[in-house]
């Protein structure tokens, strides 16, 4: 999960996608980046941190140009070195610069392809930097000292052939201008739109519709599966579908937690899909647990707050707020380590200990991943005076990986794993545990766009939808990617710093 925009303007961007950015900054907290485009020269900004602390104003001055891309990175992949963060650049041909939101199923394929066939040498360990040169190897083959839309349309046609898993992503080519493209399944989100100034037609990318709206930016539509769009430095448009089975499917975390709730994906309100979901829970309570002694609901929040309040609103009982969040601590979700998430739980949210005392309260949160979170909160309740403490998941239990672009790598690491729904209640703590069904997860989704037939749901399932995932590969993913695997890396990479630090 990475938060990824671009824009053709017709004057200087560097402001707008410091802004748009800055609300795509839930997307991920890890890295931000910056690039732009004058006179044929590209201007970049990157390195670890948030938005506001990487593109300072000494920065905002040097990114000359009308057009531009930027990235704020979540890692899933690779490490958390500067060198990782995007937009990544290749200078043959014609100069490209892009940015990826999601994960590649076959990167240790593709690498060696690159080396071996391509003759292209890749210098981190993220598989943007791949996606990137496969597309750049593509866009050589077409053998031309300038650029047109064929030419793109053909080398997205043959990046679609050869890469697997989920991206969504957005490419700056020096003289020609945007592009954007989603695999052929529309995994990851990404939507586009345009404004009028007095200068002409201005485009924007996004992976959420949020960024179009604070910029004032019309949302015309999503980037269909396996689709193109481009727009060239003269301000026009093109599309075109470039993937031979395009197959919509999803993710439908991506409404469960990922996104915001302002957000407009695939053509659904992020909010309205999540106000079903309560309502599908709330219904579900009164259908399997009728004698329950609920006495209040309180969210998690921020993300189940809307669940919550429809849930409370069916269920005829009182909705309060219990919690406190501090909002300079960033998303334990995203953390990238068990033992950084689980400090972060309790300076993050501090509970308020009258609504809690004495009463049967029904904590409500938007998913259970690892049970952390979930265990912490149970505790702090206790804590605060509660008599009993249930629990409610909008989600159904999360048991698998997630390969598409979601810190979900290790199995072992999932608390659902290999566990009944009560064993799950008792790891975590709570007096009751009720879990949203799949089926009404997905209609609750599906109701605001009935095309919407298929999502990917593999966390849930473990059915993959691009048909490439088997055993041996989840095996090398929980070693490559579990948070034993990101401990040692982070003692090598600190190790590494106090080598340097002490010549």
């Amino acid at each position: 999960m990475c938060g990824i925009i671009g824009i053709a303007g017709r004057g200087p961007v560097n402001q707008s996608l410091f802004d748009g950015l800055t609300v795509l900054q839930h997307r991920g907290q890890d890295a931000a980046g910056i690039v732009t485009c004058d006179a044929g020269r590209l201007f970049l900004r990157k390195d670890n941190g948030l938005v506001r602390d990487v593109v300072r104003t000494r920065h905002m001055r040097n990114l000359y140009g009308n057009i531009g891309i930027g990235h704020v990175r979540y890692p899933t992949a690779g490490s958390s070195d500067s060198a990782e963060a995007q937009p990544f650049y290749v200078n043959s041909p014609f100069g490209i610069t892009l940015a990826h939101n999601g994960n590649l199923t076959n990167s240790a394929q593709l690498k060696d392809e690159l080396f071996r066939s391509d003759l292209r040498h890749i210098n981190t360990n993220s598989d943007s930097e791949i996606l990137l040169n496969v597309f750049a190897h593509e866009l050589q083959q077409r053998s031309k000292l300038a650029v047109d839309a064929e030419d793109i349309f053909a080398a997205a046609a043959a990046v679609h052939r050869r890469v697997r898993g989920a991206y969504a992503a957005v490419a700056l080519i020096v003289g020609f201008g945007l592009v954007a493209f989603r695999d052929p399944h529309g995994i990851r989100p990404l939507v586009f739109g345009r404004r009028e100034t007095e200068n002409g037609t201005e485009y924007m990318v996004a992976s959420e519709s949020v960024a179009l709206d604070v910029l004032d930016f019309q949302r015309m539509r999503d980037v269909a599966p396996g689709e193109v769009v481009l727009f060239d430095l003269d301000g026009r448009m093109h599309a075109r579908q470039c993937a031979e089975q395009p197959s919509h499917s999803p993710c439908i975390f991506e409404f469960v937690y990922l996104a915001r709730p302002d957000s407009i994906i695939d053509q659904v309100s992020v909010h309205k899909a999540r106000l079903r979901m309560g309502e599908y829970l709330a219904e579900k309570i009164l259908r399997v647990w009728p004698e329950q002694d609920i006495d209040v609901v309180i969210p998690i929040p921020d993300t189940s707050r809307t669940a919550a309040l429809q849930m409370a609103s069916i269920l005829g009982l009182k909705y309060r707020e219990g919690f406190i969040k501090n909002r300079y601590i960033a998303r334990t979700f995203i953390m990238p380590g068990q033992k950084i998430r689980k400090k972060s739980v309790r300076q993050k949210l501090n509970a308020i200990d009258l609504e809690f005392r004495g009463k049967n309260v029904l904590l409500v949160d938007d998913s259970i991943v690892r049970g952390t979170t979930s265990e912490q909160i149970i505790q702090m309740a206790r804590e605060a005076g509660a008599r009993k403490v249930y629990f409610a998941s909008a989600a159904p239990p999360v048991r698998y990986p997630n390969v598409y672009g979601i810190d979900m790598p290790a199995a072992r690491e999932l608390i659902a794993h290999g566990r009944s729904e009560e064993e799950v209640a008792r790891a975590i703590g709570a007096d009751y545990l009720i879990f949203q069904d799949l089926p009404d997860l997905e209609e609750a989704v599906r109701r605001g766009n009935p095309r919407l037939r298929r999502f990917d749901s593999s966390c849930f399932t473990g059915e993959y939808v691009t048909g490439d995932i088997d055993r041996d590969y989840l095996e090398r993913l929980a070693r490559q990617r579990s948070d034993t695997a990101k401990a040692v890396r982070e003692s090598a990479d600190n190790a590494i710093i106090d080598l340097h630090n002490s010549d």
